[in-house]
């Protein structure tokens, strides 16, 4: 195989993955970030490996409930509403996709890229520092009462259809699992084959160090344009000068819609700006991550915290974080772990890069050689990233990935 000049633009979970995946094929690899690595939503994910995150925002019901949702302060959705008019775009084809066939859709496109999530990590961290914070254990989702549990009887419908097998606890079992819910809620449901990262900031740095060690290149820096000959790329440029490359990979998240902007592509790229708090020494932890599914966030065991992450807050990019939703993820805890104690609260608002039919955009851009994107991964970034990257580096090398990627299909943009 011929070896290549490539600049990954992006150094979050998925640029990081697709650097290191394209260096074992034997490439040169410059992996490019205006902050470093993981500086922006792969520091600040939920640290979950969500084999069963397959199922989109906009499910059936979502067009009635969303007004009522926005006006709620104790609902997981926000939105400011001085962006509407630059959301519209975005927001009409989201919402209608809120829709049965659409959500099987959606489902059956996202399953191939988080099913083996696991499996996907452990093979991207094997041999290198990074392997010592991917954590295999299952995934909880815990009610107030069963009857919560059947009223999402239609989700869970999909799963089943998509081969996952699970286990129903009631509150004596759920409480013999993990004394950490051993009062309030009622009812919960196991899933298998699911993952944590103990701290996913120091795990996708631990990646990009071990790219580094083995000659990769790291450069902090604005992507700015490309430099393009007879519709080819020929490089990156980056303030001010031109780096020479074969192939680029756009992987910057929910700046790359900015980045493709540059070549006439335009993606329908929004950020859902995502929120979560974190409870230092905290004097008790769930065994596994946890989705609450009340208060709609996950409750993740890390390295010397507990992370409680969710909420939606659609705003764009350029806005300092909302209180509203922090206020929201504090009355939740309260709620829900009552008896909790910690020493130190932290606090943190980041954007998950969002497509309109919330799947993301994988494959080489339509209307430039060379160009491949790896973005708009919604809510499974963490999840998907591995495989987004092993992906690319399979399409770059010209090997047909043992997948279907018309979903994920650049083209059906711009």
């Amino acid at each position: 195989m011929q070896q290549k000049q490539i600049i990954v633009i992006g150094a979050g979970i998925v640029g990081v993955s697709t650097a290191l995946w394209l260096q074992r094929d034997g490439h040169q690899v410059t992996l490019l970030d205006a902050e470093g690595p993981a500086a922006r939503a792969s520091w600040g994910n939920a640290g979950l490996l969500a084999a069963t995150a397959y199922l989109p925002v906009t499910g059936p019901g979502l067009l009635a409930k969303a007004p009522a949702m926005l006006l709620d302060p104790n609902q997981p959705l926000f939105l400011r509403w001085s962006y509407l008019p630059r959301l519209l775009p975005w927001l009409v084809p989201f919402l209608r996709n809120a829709n049965a066939r659409d959500t099987a859709r959606i489902a059956a496109g996202l399953v191939p890229m988080v099913a083996d999530t696991l499996d996907e990590h452990l093979a991207l961290s094997a041999g290198t520092p990074a392997a010592r914070y991917v954590v295999p254990c299952d995934y909880v989702y815990v009610y107030d009462h069963r009857k919560d549990f059947e009223k999402e009887a239609f989700g869970w419908g999909i799963r089943r259809q998509h081969g996952l097998e699970w286990q129903e606890m009631d509150q004596p079992a759920l409480a013999a699992f993990d004394p950490f819910f051993a009062h309030g809620p009622k009812f919960a449901v196991r899933a298998g084959g699911h993952g944590r990262i103990s701290d996913p900031g120091a795990y996708v740095q631990a990646l990009a160090a071990h790219f580094q060690a083995q000659g990769g290149v790291v450069l902090r820096g604005q992507a700015e344009g490309f430099a393009i000959t007879q519709g080819r790329v020929q490089g990156v440029r980056v303030a001010g000068e031109t780096l020479a490359c074969d192939a680029a990979v756009i992987t910057a998240g929910a700046w790359s819609g900015q980045i493709c902007r540059s070549l006439g592509y335009r993606p329908n790229l929004e950020a859902e700006r995502g929120y979560h708090i974190e409870l230092w020494g905290a004097s008790a932890m769930p065994r596994v991550p946890s989705m609450v599914v009340s208060g709609k966030f996950v409750a993740t065991p890390m390295e010397g915290r507990l992370r409680l992450a969710g909420v939606v807050e659609l705003g764009g990019l350029e806005a300092g974080p909302s209180e509203a939703p922090f206020a929201l993820l504090k009355r939740e805890l309260a709620r829900n772990m009552p008896g909790l104690r910690w020493d130190k609260m932290t606090q943190w608002m980041g954007h998950r890069p969002s497509t309109p039919d919330s799947l993301p955009v994988v494959g080489a851009l339509p209307n430039v050689q060379g160009v491949w994107a790896g973005f708009g991964h919604q809510h499974v970034g963490l999840t998907a990233g591995p495989k987004t990257g092993r992906l690319l580096a399979q399409l770059i090398a010209g090997r047909r990935p043992n997948i279907d990627l018309a979903p994920y299909d650049p083209a059906r943009f711009g």
